[in-house]
């Protein structure tokens, strides 16, 4: 697939982990806010507000600054007892459980399978055992979908009581529907995502007063925000109700998000592109794992991430290796748990976390994205290869 300009970067021999690409409709976008003289939030977010809900099949959208913003607007929206318990993956970035805390509840962190880096029914349940949850956040961990009612189930939760991150989830499909569709569902805009702004998240739900709620929430919670009181018409009168956070979208992110919009498809085949380009590749490499992936009938993978698992305790000397030839890799993520404060501040399984403990010391996510050249990934893998020999001394690698 030819991505013209998108896919046009300096030759080089350094491959980077992640690329930041604004296209020049979205540059002109955002030049257009700038010369309007309305910046912060207006009419601009309402459209991408809805471009944004119909991508991902979902009734309503609520944009926030962060995805750990909307996750916490989520759970508050929930009306949950201080201090209620709320199950998490601990394979997840650290943001997203702080998401739990400010939110004024419990985390109990849920152990994940030690190859797909997912959390199961059976990680659920033996969360369950030290309590009895009273909401969840799943992960969408890579762009890999989980079955949210399945694990639902397993928490003996209903569906509203589940929160989606979808950080890496833009352009997940989990059966037949994308994800965005489910009760509270948040995503991410950061740099490195699938659909980069800068910063900035969405919170899509198919409840209508769920979505009014966290529109006001967001920006303290006043019941009339800067652009409807400065309207012609409009009044400078409105009230609080209830404590809200500053979470709000601007104009400005909000312009260049809805100019994107339009290259996500393009980007998501790329994506696919690449990730059948490393399968082809590493597929035979003894010693590497490739990154599990949905059975058709499950769903679509994003590819936000690509994580390889390396056998024999060599991910660091690998990760040295390609590094010193100018590959940028990353580890997705620390698991939460190994972390001082979580430590202290979670609840944890009686029995530990052993799945997400060996996942962890294998893990590699290899660059991928859009602008990503062929030849790049094949130096990639190049690379992969010399050093997982050069870590075994040479010798091969036993299979995973």
């Amino acid at each position: 697939m030819v991505l013209g300009e998108d896919v046009r970067a300096a030759r080089t021999t350094a491959v980077p982990f992640a690329d930041c690409w604004i296209t020049p409709a979205a540059r002109d976008a955002a030049a257009q806010v700038l010369a309007s003289g309305w910046v912060t939030s207006g009419p601009l977010v309402g459209l991408f507000e809805s471009s944004f809900a119909a991508t991902v099949g979902a009734a309503h959208a609520v944009a926030v600054s962060s995805c750990t913003a909307g996750i916490e607007l989520a759970l508050r929206s929930l009306r949950l007892p201080a201090g209620a318990p709320v199950l998490t993956s601990t394979l997840t970035f650290c943001g997203a459980v702080q998401a739990i805390h400010h939110a004024g509840l419990q985390p109990v962190l849920v152990d994940v399978d030690k190859v797909t880096g997912l959390t199961t029914p059976e990680t659920v349940a033996r969360a369950c055992r030290t309590v009895r949850p009273a909401a969840m956040v799943v992960v969408h961990w890579a762009g890999d979908p989980v079955d949210v009612a399945e694990l639902a189930a397993a928490a003996g939760l209903t569906p509203d009581r589940v929160v989606e991150d979808a950080a890496h989830a833009v352009g997940t499909w989990q059966g037949g529907v994308p994800v965005g569709s489910g009760s509270a569902v948040c995503f991410s805009f950061y740099a490195t995502k699938n659909l980069p702004i800068g910063e900035g998240g969405m919170v899509t739900t198919d409840d209508l007063d769920r979505a009014a709620w966290m529109r006001t929430t967001r920006l303290h919670g006043m019941t009339a925000d800067a652009w409807r009181r400065y309207l012609p018409g409009g009044s400078w009168r409105y009230d609080v109700e209830e404590a809200g956070l500053k979470a709000n979208l601007t104009d400005l992110q909000a312009a260049i998000g809805h100019a994107q919009l339009a290259s996500l498809p393009d980007w998501q085949a790329r994506r696919h592109e690449i990730a059948a380009r490393y399968d082809a590749a590493l597929a035979e490499l003894p010693g590497v794992g490739l990154p599990h992936r949905p059975m058709p009938a499950e769903g679509v993978h994003a590819w936000h991430l690509y994580p390889v698992r390396i056998d024999g305790g060599h991910r660091d000397h690998v990760q040295a290796q390609l590094a010193a030839r100018e590959i940028s890799t990353s580890v997705h993520f620390i698991p939460v748990h190994h972390l001082s404060y979580f430590r202290t501040s979670c609840v944890l399984p009686e029995d530990g976390l052993p799945g997400a403990d060996r996942i962890f010391e294998q893990l590699i996510s290899l660059p991928i994205y859009p602008r990503l050249r062929d030849d790049q990934v094949d130096a990639t893998c190049d690379a992969l290869a010399d050093a997982v020999r050069s870590a075994r001394g040479g010798e091969p690698c036993p299979s995973l």
